[in-house]
Parts: C-alpha cells; sequence; structure tokens
C-alpha cells in the first residue's frame, strides 16, 4: 500500500486538500452555496467578464453540496490516480491545471457567445457559478487514453465520450460545458503529444470498428428510455415536450438492438440502412439547431435535437469503419446462391489448396453454377474481381468453372483475375488463355519424417527445451471450446499487436481471432504456470478431396510483447508440427507471407514489380519479409504461387484491388504516407 501512495503523491495530496477545505469550509455537512464567501471562489462567465481569473483555482478545492463533495474525493483519486499511473506525476498536474483552465474558460466563452444571439440555455447560464475540480478530473482521462493500448483506447475513449456529450444534451449544466470542452481539447492534446506509438482515433480492428458502432446504437436507444422515465432540461429544450408513447419507445429500442445485433456481425445492409437513417437525423438536427439558436423555434425537446447529434456521431463511426461491414445477408453473388456452409462441404469433398480454407470467411463472396459442382471465392475491389486460391471444383470441371467465372465478370464490367493459386491451377488457367506471374512461395513442412534432429533444427529444439522448462505447455485444440478468460486473453494479445502498427489492420489473406473461433480451424496456445497466454497460433484445414484434412496452414500468429514470450512462436509451431504428424496429417503450412519471396534477386516485372513495393512499404510496418525469414529456420520446402490474369492492360488496376483488399481500412492519407516512406 505504501508502494501505491509514493507511485501517485499528487493524487494523494488532491484528495487530502479536499477533505481537508471540506472540513474547514463545512462544505462535508452543508451546502457552500449559501456562504458569504461563496462569490469570492465560485468560477463563473460573471467572474470572467470581470477578467477574474483567480476562482478558476480557488474554486476548484470546494464542492457544492456534502454529497458532491464526496464524490468529487472519489473522482479525483480515481482520475488523478489513473493519469498519474499511466502518465507520471508532473504531466498529470500539468494536464490537471491546463484542463480546468482550459474547460472553464472555454465553456464561459462559449456560453457567451451563445448569450448574445439569444440562445435560452446560454441565458440561463450566464448568471451562474461552479466549484469543483471534476472538470480537470476530465481533462486527465481524456490525455491518459492516449497510452491505453488497444482495444481498451478506443473503449476508454468511447466511453469517456458517451458520459460527455449525453451529459451535456440532456443535462447542460455549467459543469457538463466545462467536461465537454475539456474531453475535446485533452483528447487532442493526449494524441498530439503524449501518445506511446499508436495514433490516431478510428478503430484498429474491423471487429472493434463493428463493436463501437453496435453499441453507439444501443446509446442511443437507451438514452430514449432514460430521458422517458427520468425527463431533464438540457441546451435544446426540456425532454419532457418528447410526446412519444411508451410503445412507441420500447419498438424504437427493441429496432435498435435488432440493428445492433446485425452491425456487430458485419451485415453491408444494415449498414446501409443505419447510416442513411443517420445522415437523416443528423442534417434535420442541423436545421432545427439553426431555428433553435436563431429564432427561438421549439425543437419539440432533447430528444429529438440531442439524439440527432447522437446520430452524428453514429454517422462518423460508420464512415470511418466502413470496410468492417462487408457481410452480405446470403453470401452469394453468382448465378445461384451458395451458403457458406456449402462452400465448407465443397471443400471437404473437393479439396483445395493451403490457402482454399480463407474463402469461407466473412468478407469473400461467392460464384457458382447451376451445372457445375464447385465454388470460387472471391472480393470486388476497384472494379476487378479477385478470386482467392483457385476453383473449388472436380479436377475436369476446373476450366469450365474458371470460363464461367470469367464469363460472369465481364457481365459485371469486372476485371477477373486468381490470386494466390497452385502451380496447378495457375497451368489450368494458362490453357484457357490466361496469362501467369509467380508473385509469392508457400512454405511447407512435411511431416511423416519430420524428427527435428540435426543440427539444422538446433534453434527449435532450443526453443522447446526453454518453454519446457519454464512449465510453458502447448494446447492444441478448439478457440471456441476456450475459456472466457482464456479466449479474452487471445484478444488482448490480437488487438495489442494490431494498435501498434501504424496502419490499419490487414485482411484478405490474414484471418482474426475471429476467423480462428471456426470450430474447423485449430489454434494452439503458449500457457504459462500461472495460466496466462503468452502466444497463440491459429491453423486453417487443408483437405484432400475426400473429407479427410491433409495438412494444416498457418494464419493468425501473435505474442505478447516482453522477453519471457521470446522464442514461443517457434515453441508453438514445433508443437503443432509433432502433434499433426502424430495425428496422420502429411505437411503443415506456414504460408507465403503476403508480398514476400525467399529469392530477393529473381527478375521482377509487371504488377510484380507493384507488389514488390508494396512489399517493400510495408515491411517496416508488418514484418512480412522478416516473417519470410524467420520462417526459414523451420527448413521448409517452397511452392510457387501464382497471380493469373487476362491482360497486361489489367495489371494496374488489379495492383489497386489487391491494395485495397490487403488494406481495406487504409485512409488516402496513410496510403500517401506509405509511398513518402517507400521514398525514404
Amino acid at each position: 500500500m505504501t508502494a501505491v501512495l509514493r507511485r501517485v503523491p499528487l493524487t494523494v495530496t488532491v484528495c487530502v486538500a479536499l477533505v481537508v477545505t471540506g472540513v474547514v469550509s463545512g462544505g462535508l455537512w452543508k451546502s457552500v452555496r449559501g456562504t458569504a464567501w461563496f462569490d469570492t471562489i465560485a468560477y463563473g462567465v460573471p467572474e470572467l467578464r470581470q477578467g477574474n481569473l483567480w476562482p478558476v483555482f480557488a474554486g476548484s478545492w470546494f464542492g457544492l453540496t456534502p454529497i458532491q463533495y464526496v464524490s468529487l474525493v472519489v473522482l479525483a483519486a480515481a482520475g488523478f490516480g489513473i493519469g498519474e499511473w499511466r502518465l507520471g506525476t508532473r504531466a498529470t498536474a500539468i494536464v490537471a491545471v491546463a484542463g480546468q483552465v482550459v474547460g472553464v474558460v472555454g465553456a464561459c466563452g462559449l456560453i457567451m457567445l451563445a448569450d448574445t444571439i439569444g440562445w435560452a440555455w446560454a441565458e440561463s447560464l450566464a448568471d451562474v457559478r461552479d466549484v469543483g475540480c471534476t472538470t480537470a478530473v476530465v481533462a486527465v482521462l481524456a490525455a491518459t487514453t492516449a497510452t491505453v493500448p488497444s482495444p481498451w483506447r478506443l473503449r476508454t475513449r468511447a466511453l469517456l465520450y458517451g458520459y460527455v456529450i449525453v451529459s451535456f444534451l440532456f443535462l447542460g449544466s455549467f459543469a457538463d460545458a466545462t467536461h465537454l470542452v475539456a474531453f475535446t481539447a485533452f483528447l487532442v492534446v493526449g494524441e498530439r503529444w503524449l501518445s506511446r506509438g499508436e495514433r490516431g482515433l478510428r478503430p484498429r480492428t474491423r471487429r472493434e470498428a463493428r463493436l463501437v458502432a453496435s453499441v453507439g446504437l444501443w446509446v442511443i436507444a437507451a438514452v430514449h428510455v432514460i430521458v422517458y422515465f427520468f425527463p431533464g432540461d438540457g441546451p435544446f429544450g426540456p425532454t419532457a415536450a418528447h410526446e412519444a408513447s411508451l410503445w412507441s419507445t420500447l419498438v424504437n429500442v427493441l429496432i435498435a438492438g435488432l440493428l445492433a445485433d446485425q452491425l456487430r456481425r458485419g451485415r453491408r445492409g444494415v449498414w446501409w440502412i443505419v447510416l442513411g437513417y443517420a445522415l437523416l437525423s443528423a442534417t434535420a438536427t442541423l436545421l432545427v439547431l439553426i431555428l433553435v439558436i436563431a429564432t427561438g423555434f421549439d425543437s419539440g425537446g432533447a430528444v429529438t435535437a440531442g439524439t440527432g447529434l447522437l446520430w452524428a456521431g453514429e454517422a462518423f463511426l460508420l464512415i470511418a469503419g466502413r470496410s468492417a461491414f462487408t457481410v452480405p445477408w446470403r453470401r452469394a453473388s453468382g448465378t445461384e446462391d451458395v451458403a457458406v456452409d456449402d462452400v465448407r462441404n465443397l471443400i471437404r469433398r473437393h479439396g483445395g489448396n493451403t490457402m482454399s480454407w480463407m474463402i469461407t470467411w466473412n468478407d469473400m463472396h461467392h460464384f457458382s453454377t447451376a451445372d457445375i459442382d464447385g465454388v470460387i471465392g472471391y472480393r470486388r475491389h476497384a472494379g476487378a474481381l479477385v478470386a482467392l486460391a483457385g476453383p473449388i471444383a472436380a479436377d475436369g470441371e476446373r476450366p469450365n468453372l474458371i470460363a464461367a467465372f470469367l464469363r460472369f465478370a465481364e457481365s459485371q464490367a469486372a476485371m477477373p483475375c486468381l490470386f494466390s493459386v497452385s502451380e496447378d491451377t495457375a497451368r489450368v488457367a494458362e490453357g484457357t488463355g490466361w496469362r501467369t506471374l509467380q508473385i509469392a512461395e508457400d512454405t511447407i513442412i512435411d511431416l511423416p519424417n519430420l524428427t527435428l534432429a540435426g543440427k539444422k533444427w538446433q534453434k527449435v529444439r532450443s526453443a522447446l527445451n526453454k518453454a519446457e522448462k519454464n512449465g510453458t505447455e502447448c494446447v492444441l485444440g478448439r478457440l471456441s471450446e476456450q475459456s472466457d478468460g482464456i479466449l479474452g486473453q487471445v484478444r488482448e494479445i490480437s488487438e495489442q499487436w494490431v494498435g501498434e502498427k501504424e496502419l490499419p489492420e490487414m485482411g484478405f489473406t490474414l484471418g482474426t481471432v475471429e476467423e480462428a473461433l471456426d470450430d474447423d480451424v485449430r489454434v494452439a496456445l503458449a500457457v504459462d504456470t500461472s495460466e496466462t497466454v503468452q502466444a497463440v497460433l491459429s491453423w486453417l484445414p487443408v483437405y484432400r478431396g475426400d473429407g479427410e484434412i491433409r495438412g494444416w496452414t498457418l494464419d493468425v500468429m501473435r505474442k505478447r510483447n516482453g522477453p519471457d514470450t521470446n522464442n514461443m512462436i517457434e515453441f508453438l509451431i514445433a508443437r503443432s508440427a509433432l502433434a499433426f504428424k502424430d495425428e496422420g496429417a502429411e505437411f503443415i503450412s506456414l504460408s507465403g507471407a503476403p508480398l514476400a519471396r525467399a529469392d530477393q534477386s529473381a527478375e521482377i516485372r509487371g504488377i510484380d514489380r507493384g507488389l514488390d513495393l508494396l512489399g517493400q512499404t510495408l515491411e517496416p510496418f508488418y514484418g512480412f519479409r522478416s516473417l519470410h525469414r524467420f520462417k526459414a529456420k523451420f527448413n521448409p520446402r517452397y511452392e510457387p504461387v501464382f497471380l493469373c490474369y487476362r491482360d497486361e492492360a489489367d495489371l494496374p488496376r488489379i495492383g489497386v484491388a489487391l491494395s485495397r483488399a490487403f488494406l481495406p481500412d487504409a485512409t488516402p492519407r496513410q496510403m500517401m504516407a506509405l509511398v513518402q516512406s517507400a521514398r525514404e
């Protein structure tokens, strides 16, 4: 306990000072508003108009009522304690003082400006005086969020924003105005000067974008219920003016809940519905605000205008995370609907290459025809249809399915290509007039004779011995069957890894924890003696065509930071390989690192030059080529991976489509920064 108190001396000092002033002033057992000295220490618009800033500092040490005094001490202990723990004593003190000044002065300025145009809310606050340091607490918390790693970075900001904006819109007290100003200002300050590597306000992963947008809908629904049962008064009028019935309120909540659940699932159709309604509400609210401020128009209550502003925030979340909402209602875009379970069955029946299971992922569309027992999984970007891993069909039907896919693409005025296909599929495509280009190499470890013996396996054996000596265990199974605690740790490891990158989460041939939750996917977890997950791998099944698994492909590969997790990935790969060998698997694929090849001296031409440039540019952020070199310690053999295309004139658009497929969330500014970093 003593060590903790020494870690947060500022917090202890502030809390003690608040208690002392509470005792001396009597504020701990009676309201200070009626005292003779209240107007001397309280801050507000009247003091600012007189040019008196002293109360901003003096009034911070008092609470209006005994209940507020107690809550002020609790909030200061929590807020300053968190800030001091994350930022340090000096930075917390600076942010607290600056936050109190900026919040109070900024709110007074906002109120005075609004008062000049006759806004009733501003007129009601023009003579209000207040005390307390909650504004400083909000500023410290807002700045501290810049130091929080993903996924909690965005979540803590969303939680704090939700409190600040809802309080302002539906209560609108002087303190709520100061909180809003302080939060906005010091969110920017923290992002600019206090961030520890991570940057930006946008969601870092597709799952996070879906989750935040879904929660946003629930917040709007909750506000409707709260203001119905507990009406108040805010900047845009009394909430009691809202005349909706209880039944209509509950129906709205039910609809919002259903839409929120579908947003969480990433449904594209629901994204369009919610975005359209959000933009309509935001536009209507803007018009209402202009009328309210300029003419005194009765807006019909804060529910109308206030929730309209909340819808504006929801629209921002939806637009910022738009690439996360790509899941169709039915996974089909060909001449016949194909359910994802049918795609899985086709892969089991006909087999596929080491990347074929990726076409069962959410963001994929599927093409099939009525007369061919097969399917092609593809993505649509920049006017191109990028088919992944080749056709799933019987050997004799693959040329026909490729030809049908070409006709389908032409009917859609789109350019087709086959990306990351095996040499066999490339030869089939060449036979029907396609051109081919090797773009990567798959790293294969054959299992039947694997022993890990000899000098070439020494580094891998050392990793095994070190992990086992420390009591670390490899748990191989389904992630969906793990406990909530284990799953939570896996999500934490993965999202922190993504959060450390300056670019958004990559997609297309790189899965996430969501894909690892598939019951057909196996995971390997490195769990230490304290039940802490140190690293995680996921393995995708590779079918031979008779319903039996012939191998496994490495997908997700994450570990915690720190020296204790060194060599954990090697440990998990080796343990997984030996376990799959015992099960009778023929091989494991460590997968071809995107945009990387073993032979970097080979001649580069055409789109391969563009992919090579993209690989060089992304290397500092994602380390694909370093990853390719890392896999070499497992002594794999290499199998070529190809791109198939129809015409050289298609290559520029295909290159853009592939860039968007791998980086669906990247903004134009981030892409320009990538180009600039490549030149440097």
